[in-house]
């Protein structure tokens, strides 16, 4: 009789469990009980200035060189197809360049998403995929976010470091133009752009002592003073700046792979997941850690909303934004290699003029901070001639 009762019990125990299940599976296929929508959105990019002898961003010509960007990417030069060419956008003055940008979404189903970022004080000059609007922001309107659905997504068989920030597990997107004929699926929103706005952070270098202040009230989280140079690589970091601080040069004595755990440490703390993180070194990596003195840090989370307000409907559940600050520095050794060269560009030998434009090129867009800055400073009525048509010349290449 005990063992009757006993397969009783058992057996209303199995049958309430399994109605328990049905009841829930059924519910959650009629809908009854519907699993919740969740949207996470994190973006990563960068603003790249040259500081200046107070420490306040130069201005200069962020888009002065050859276009680091696959074909496919849109620009304001050609709003129809997005082609690049050499154009007037190059002209565009600055004190910042906001480079690339991206926005990653993550959901739990498909999901149509509303963006728009402001850029009150600058200038979106490029952008992927199509956009409904493009001026002082940008405005992507509608789109789709698919997470798990097959994608196409577009290339130009070049070895370009825009194929790096695809290499994360944000679901694709699927964006229209307004009228419906042509669609474009990337992994992120990408926009880039160049302004005129107060940085948090100014820095200086003296005798061989940089000083660092942050200008605003929130501290700044991480901050990192890199330098390469001969070869060698240094850097010295700073946890949550507040007020100013200096420090002494870098001892060239370090290893690439050190500042780049470093920095990878601060972009995860500071909120990317560890793929994002290593998408954006890679994307960085090669002009981060080229040769010169440059400072990185993290721009507190209410500079970046200032500069760049963004606007996302759905509202997401969790928005992380990690943009970095890049402030390059102008050296002494880095003045004093241009100025040699300067002095150069008056010899009779053509073979010695040329190769000394060549050297100062070699800095590329920061070429002409480099020798504004030097004409400040310049008193030889002779030297000053030289390097003032050295900067009209690059400024109307």
């Amino acid at each position: 009789m005990r063992n009757f009762i006993k397969l009783i019990i058992v057996s209303l125990v199995i049958v309430a469990g399994v109605s328990a299940v049905a009841v829930k599976l059924r519910h959650s296929s009629s809908g009854a009980t519907p699993q919740k929508d969740r949207l996470v959105v994190h973006e990563w990019g960068t603003f790249t200035s040259i500081a200046g002898k107070d420490g306040v961003a130069l201005e200069w010509r962020p888009l002065n060189g050859p276009s680091d960007l696959p074909k496919f990417v849109h620009s304001t030069e050609n709003l129809k197809t997005g082609l690049r060419h050499v154009n007037s956008k190059l002209e565009l003055t600055a004190a910042v360049r906001m480079e690339t940008p991206v926005i990653y979404f993550y959901s739990n189903r498909e999901m149509n998403v509303s963006t728009k970022v402001d850029f009150p004080k600058g200038k979106i000059t490029e952008w992927y995929p199509l956009a409904r609007a493009v001026d002082n922001g940008i405005d992507w309107g509608k789109m789709k976010v698919q997470p798990g659905t097959p994608f196409n997504l577009p290339a130009d068989y070049s070895d370009n470091h825009y194929y790096a920030a695809r290499e994360t597990d944000a679901a694709p997107l699927q964006v229209c133009a307004t009228n419906g004929h042509v669609t474009e699926q990337e992994k992120f929103l990408f926009y880039r752009g160049v302004g005129n706005f107060d940085l948090p952070l100014a820095v200086t270098l003296d005798n061989n002592r940089v000083t660092v202040r942050n200008t605003t009230k929130d501290p700044i989280a991480q901050l990192i003073v890199f330098e390469s140079r001969d070869g060698k690589i240094g850097f010295q970091t700073i946890e949550n700046l507040s007020g100013t601080t200096t420090i002494d040069r870098p001892s060239l004595n370090q290893s690439a792979d050190a500042v780049i755990e470093r920095l990878r440490h601060a972009l995860v703390a500071a909120g990317l997941y560890d793929k994002e993180a290593d998408a954006m070194i890679k994307t960085w990596r090669n002009s981060w850690f080229e040769a010169g003195m440059r400072v990185f840090y993290i721009l507190p989370r209410p500079a970046t909303d200032a500069v760049l307000p963004i606007t996302i409907d759905p509202r997401p559940d969790e928005l992380v934004r990690v943009l970095v600050g890049r402030t390059e520095i102008i050296t002494p050794e880095m003045e004093k290699s241009v100025r040699e060269q300067v002095s150069r560009l008056n010899n009779p030998s053509p073979a010695v003029r040329s190769a000394a434009a060549a050297s100062i090129k070699k800095y590329g867009r920061f070429s002409e901070p480099i020798l504004k800055r030097m004409l400040d400073d310049e008193s030889d009525a002779a030297l000053r001639a030289r390097i003032k048509r050295l900067i009209e010349t690059s400024a109307s290449e």
